[in-house]
């Protein structure tokens, strides 16, 4: 993650300046009736969680990346955070983090992907397109306390020309432990796995299929009654997590990643509102931002 943190600064109808922690950037500074930077509906900055004195040692709001990589094939992948994090802990979201000062976004969510899935992608291999901004506090909700964090994410879609099981592994290796998902075991020499996940900030990946992403997009959080998915789905989906001796294949229930966010109690495994928010945005296409 980065060391030095980029704050954001906002400005409409020629008044502006550095956003204050807490304070709805959402809702002061975009036009109303525009998607400029959307915010979930319980938003603490929307309800006016954040009182002066909860903005007192607050630097600000940070601006932060997030990639939605999907492979050639379609599958988009998504990471499961560690549950030692303060923030958002087992929580299914992309790869991502802080901007550094002076980098770019692009260059910011390459290097946040391969610092925390140990997957590089060389220019000219990927495009890449805007899918939106997205205002994020945590705690989420009010009833989990008061703010204690407060960006602006970037979402961006990066399309790799690789396919997934390209992406998922490489070349020879000859090492201990099992062989990477979807490589066949042998004689002590399988591929060598790209997937390098950082343990204190990953717990677990999965390439999920286009199905299952548009059914997590039209699950909202917030919304009252229940939404139906897209077509039928698999019962469970495939992820690769970290043990103790490395990688290892495993299911979870489809369930998990369909599950909203709770307006009570602790919060539980599923997929982040913000990342549904980015998902609904890569199913509409490239039509939402300008594709390089």
């Amino acid at each position: 993650m980065a060391s030095a943190r980029v704050l954001v600064h906002a400005q409409r109808a020629g008044a502006g300046g550095a956003a204050a922690f807490g304070q709805s950037v959402t809702g002061v500074f975009c036009p109303a009736h525009t998607d400029v930077a959307l915010r979930p509906p319980f938003c603490p900055a929307k309800l006016g969680g954040a009182t002066p004195g909860d903005r007192e040692g607050q630097p600000g709001v940070a601006a932060a990346v997030a990639v939605l990589l999907e492979a050639a094939c379609g599958h988009v992948l998504l990471t499961r955070r560690a549950t030692t994090l303060r923030h958002f802990p087992n929580v299914w979201v992309p790869p991502g983090g802080h901007l550094e000062p002076g980098e770019e976004l692009v260059a910011a969510g390459l290097r946040e992907l391969a610092e925390e899935t140990g997957l590089h992608l060389e220019p000219g291999t990927f495009s890449w397109n805007l899918l939106g901004l997205w205002e994020s506090l945590f705690p989420p909700s009010l009833s989990w306390g008061p703010p204690r964090c407060h960006h602006i994410v970037a979402y961006l879609g990066l399309r790799s020309a690789e396919p997934r099981q390209q992406l998922q592994v490489g070349g020879p290796y000859r090492g201990w432990g099992s062989p990477p998902m979807g490589v066949p075991p042998s004689t002590g020499i399988h591929a060598q796995a790209r997937l390098c996940l950082s343990p204190c900030e990953v717990s677990a990946v999965a390439w999920l299929e286009p199905p299952v992403l548009e059914a997590i997009a039209a699950t909202e959080d917030g919304a009252e009654g229940s939404r139906s998915s897209p077509g039928e789905l698999p019962a469970t989906v495939g992820i690769t997590e970290l043990s103790a001796h490395g990688f290892r294949s495993s299911q979870i229930p489809t369930g998990i990643l369909l599950r909203r966010a709770p307006a009570h109690g602790p919060d539980v495994e599923r997929v982040s509102t913000g990342t549904k928010f980015a998902l609904g945005r890569w199913r509409a296409g490239p039509g939402q931002g300008q594709r390089k």
